[in-house]
C-alpha cells in the first residue's frame, strides 16, 4: 500500500511559503526518500484551515479563469498551482455516493471504483472530511510485460481511509488502488512528482476480480500524432521506422497499429513478424492483435 510518513509538528503555512520551500529544495522525484522527505512539507499546508477556500473565493470572483486557463483535470481537481516541470500542486475533491454531484454523474466521473496504479509518485494528505475509501494493492512491475490479460500477481494489502493529517506517499507503479466514496465529503492535497521518462511509463487499468491488466491508460500526443500521419499523411515511413527501432515498446506498437490499418493487406504479415518480436511488450500485444483478427 502507499508508504505512511509521519507529518511531523511544523506550524501551518501558506500556500506561497509551500511554494517557496520546494522551489528552494533540490529533489529527484525518482528517489523515493528524497520525494517522500517533501511530505512534512505538505502536511504544514495541510494545517492551514483557511488558505483552500480563500484561493476559492478568488477563484468565483474571476469567474474561475485561473482554473480555466491552466487546470487539465476535471471539475473534482482544484489546482493550486501550475505545473513547473518539477510538481504539482493540487487539491482533489471526493463527493460521497450519495451526494448530488454522484447520483448525476455516475462514480466514474470521480474515479470512484477503478483499479489503477500511478506513472508517476505523489504525496497525498487528509485536509477535509473523513476522507475516502481505498482497497490497496502492490504489484511487481518489472514482471511483467504489460500485455491486457497478463496475471499481474496482485497482493492485496488492506482497506483503509485517507484520514484527516493522515500523510501517504502513493509509489510510482508499484502502488495499486480501487478508490471508493467517502463516508462525507472530504478534500485531499497533493504534490505530484515530475519525471522526464512519464509520458513513456504505461500506466495500467487491473482487473480485481480476474488479477489482471485490463488496460493501458497512457497515450501521449505524439501516439495520436504519428497515427493520424500515416492515415492522412505520408507517415508510412516514419512509422515504419518508429516500429522497428523506437525505444519505446508503446510507441514502437502504435506504430505498427497505424501501418497494419493503413496497409490492411499487409497487416497479418506485420503483426506475425511482430508477434516474434525480442520485447515481450510488443510480442504480447501483436499476438492479441492477431487473434482478434481471426474472431472467436
Amino acid at each position: 500500500m502507499p508508504r505512511l510518513i509521519e507529518p511531523g509538528a511544523g506550524a501551518a503555512i501558506g500556500l506561497d511559503e509551500l511554494v517557496e520551500a520546494l522551489d528552494s529544495t533540490p529533489f529527484d522525484a525518482r528517489d523515493e526518500e528524497e520525494f517522500a522527505a517533501l511530505g512534512p512539507l505538505l502536511a504544514r499546508l495541510g494545517r492551514n484551515p483557511d488558505f483552500l477556500a480563500e484561493l476559492a473565493i478568488d477563484e468565483l470572483k474571476g469567474r474561475c479563469e485561473t482554473q480555466h486557463r491552466g487546470n487539465g483535470y476535471g471539475a473534482q481537481v482544484f489546482l493550486l498551482r501550475p505545473p513547473n516541470g518539477r510538481t504539482v500542486l493540487r487539491a482533489n475533491f471526493w463527493p460521497a455516493r450519495t451526494d448530488p454531484v454522484v447520483r448525476a454523474s455516475g462514480p466514474g466521473a470521480f474515479f470512484y471504483d477503478l483499479p489503477h496504479d500511478h506513472n508517476f509518485p505523489f504525496l497525498t494528505y487528509g485536509y477535509l472530511g473523513p476522507g475516502y475509501w481505498s482497497d490497496y494493492f502492490e504489484y511487481d512491475v518489472a514482471a511483467l510485460a504489460g500485455v491486457p490479460g497478463e496475471d499481474a500477481r496482485l497482493r492485496f494489502v488492506e482497506r483503509s481511509r485517507l484520514e484527516p493529517g493522515k500523510l501517504m506517499l502513493y509509489r510510482m507503479r508499484r502502488d495499486i488502488h480501487v478508490q471508493l466514496p467517502p463516508d462525507s465529503f472530504s478534500v485531499s492535497l497533493n504534490i505530484l512528482g515530475a519525471d522526464p521518462a512519464q509520458p513513456w511509463l504505461d500506466q495500467y487499468r487491473f482487473d480485481i476480480t480476474r488479477g489482471v491488466i485490463a488496460e493501458g491508460l497512457t497515450c501521449t500526443s505524439a501516439e495520436a500524432l504519428l497515427a493520424v500521419a500515416v492515415r492522412l499523411g505520408n507517415g508510412e515511413d516514419l512509422a515504419a521506422e518508429f516500429a522497428r527501432h523506437h525505444p519505446c515498446d508503446r510507441m514502437r506498437m502504435t506504430a505498427l497499429d497505424a501501418l497494419a490499418s493503413a496497409k490492411s493487406s499487409q497487416a497479418d504479415a506485420l503483426l506475425e513478424t511482430a508477434a516474434s518480436a525480442a520485447s515481450r511488450y510488443v510480442a504480447g500485444h501483436a499476438r492479441l492483435r492477431l487473434a482478434a483478427r481471426d474472431g472467436p
